[in-house]
């Protein structure tokens, strides 16, 4: 899928829905697959109004798209959500699931509701929307493509979030998991999962921050949440990729903040 160029099947163009895409980087995601020909199910909770425009706006750029509310964090509404996309398009070709909440859950202040509410949105309405989805592209002779948004910081915790970090940390896990159920089920399903790591700086964030997210990445610039994009973009082309688990963060992972210089250092043999 390239951008600007129609994927079809046969005369059918296939069908994206992105949890949680009336802003921010669902936003982008789902933006970004309707430009490359998708029919996109637009998802929201509590952001009902900004669904409804972005799916007018979309139907203003051509393309077919609908809004649908859901509370992901209860089980029947995610198999009546997945039920009335289904309904809606006919088909369901691609899962992204980008919902998410965050907050933070200093041991302190840590209590059972919080870490169930992290729990409920950031991995167990996944689980759901893949099981309830998937069962759809059974069905289907080509399947479908998952993709799960994480979060680079499973790799690399950051203090007093240790709820959210675990929510998002199980997500690996069940993605290679649940690649592994569905492909018995319908070899030409594949489940993958996207590691974003820092795309968004908040509104007020100061120029020391801003400096500080860009001095972290070996590449030496803020991420976007379309680079976030465009490797769904590649997880939901490749058909010979699945189970894999893809930090987008520039090497923030990898690199400790400073490069290491082995010529100071004395060879011994």
């Amino acid at each position: 899928m390239s951008r600007g160029k129609q994927r079809t099947f046969g005369d059918i163009s296939p069908v994206a829905i992105v949890t949680g895409s009336a802003k921010r980087v669902g936003r982008t995601i789902a933006q970004h697959l309707a430009s490359g020909g998708y029919r996109i199910a637009v998802h929201a909770n509590h952001s009902v109004d900004e669904a409804k425009d972005f799916a007018e706006e979309l139907k203003g750029q051509g393309t077919e798209a609908n809004a649908f509310q859901a509370d992901l964090s209860k089980e029947a509404e995610v198999k009546e959500l997945i039920e009335r996309v289904h309904w809606y398009f006919g088909r369901i070709d691609v899962l992204v699931n980008s919902a998410s909440i965050f907050f933070p859950t200093p041991l302190s202040e840590l209590n059972t509701e919080d870490v169930q509410s992290l729990f409920n949105i950031n991995t167990f309405s996944v689980l759901n929307c893949c099981r309830w989805a998937g069962a759809r592209m059974v069905e289907q002779e080509t399947g479908g493509a998952i993709i799960n948004i994480a979060d680079w910081s499973i790799v690399r915790p950051c203090k007093d979030y240790s709820a959210y970090i675990a929510s998002k940390g199980a997500l690996p896990t069940l993605t290679r998991s649940l690649a592994i159920d569905l492909a018995a089920l319908n070899p030409a399903i594949r489940v993958n999962a996207v590691l974003p790591g820092q795309v968004l700086l908040p509104p007020d964030a100061s120029e020391t921050k801003r400096q500080a997210a860009i001095d972290a990445t070996l590449v030496k610039r803020l991420g976007d949440p379309e680079d976030v994009a465009q490797a769904v973009q590649f997880l939901i082309e490749s058909p010979f990729v699945t189970g894999v688990c893809l930090p987008v963060d520039g090497g923030r992972t990898i690199f400790s903040g400073q490069f290491f210089d082995a010529s100071v250092h004395e060879r011994s043999d």
